[in-house]
C-alpha cells in the first residue's frame, strides 16, 4: 500500500468512515479528493474502491462523470460547425454550457439523494478551459444533503485549489483529502 493512490484511498476510507455531523455548511459537506493529474487513468481504474469504502461505511454512492459533458453539449448546438471553423465564437457560450451542466447535474441527484449519501463528481479536468470547476462545485454543493466528493486532478495548499497546474487557484473551505492526509 505504498503507491500514491493506495495512500489516497486509505485517507479517504479513514475520513468517510467517521460519523458525519448534521449541522454543517455546504462547504463543510464538500470533500476534495486531490490527486496528481498523472494518476487520472489509475484513479479511474480504482474508482470502485472509493465507492466500496463509502458504501461499506453506510453511505450510498451516486457518481456523476463530467468527462464527456462538453462534447455532449457541443453536439446539441445548432451552430457547432461554425464554432469548429472559428472557435472564438464559442467563448461567449461557455457560461451557458456551465449553467446548463449545473442544472443537468442537479436533475440527476436531487430526487435520489439522502443525508447519508455521497454524490461523487469525476472528470473535473475535462472542464478545464470551458467551465469554472469552482463555480460548478459551489452551485452543486448547495443542493447536496449528504457529502459532495469531488475527484480533483490538481494541487491543494492552504485551502487553495489549483486544477491541472493552473496558474491561478481558488480558495474554498472544503475538506481536502490527499495522499498525505
Amino acid at each position: 500500500m505504498s503507491d500514491r493512490l493506495s495512500k489516497l484511498l486509505q485517507s479517504f476510507e479513514s475520513h468517510i468512515s467517521i460519523p458525519w455531523p448534521k449541522a454543517v455548511s455546504h462547504d463543510e459537506r464538500t470533500i476534495f479528493v486531490v490527486y496528481n493529474k498523472e494518476d487520472e487513468l489509475k484513479l479511474r481504474a480504482r474508482i470502485d474502491e472509493f465507492e466500496a469504502s463509502a458504501t461499506q461505511s453506510g453511505h450510498p454512492w451516486l457518481q456523476l462523470d463530467l468527462t464527456h459533458s462538453f462534447e455532449n453539449w457541443m453536439q446539441e448546438q445548432d451552430y457547432k460547425e461554425t464554432y469548429f471553423e472559428d472557435p472564438e465564437y464559442l467563448k461567449g457560450l461557455y457560461e451557458d454550457f456551465s449553467d446548463e451542466l449545473i442544472e443537468k447535474l442537479k436533475l440527476q441527484f436531487i430526487e435520489e439523494q439522502d443525508e447519508n449519501g455521497v454524490i461523487a463528481l469525476l472528470g473535473c479536468g475535462a472542464l478545464f478551459g470551458f467551465a469554472s470547476v469552482s463555480g460548478l462545485v459551489e452551485e452543486i454543493a448547495k443542493e447536496v444533503k449528504g457529502r459532495l466528493v469531488v475527484f480533483f486532478p490538481g494541487e491543494h495548499q492552504n485551502n487553495n485549489y489549483k486544477l491541472l497546474d493552473a496558474k491561478d487557484g481558488w480558495g474554498y473551505h472544503a475538506t481536502a483529502i490527499t495522499a498525505m492526509s
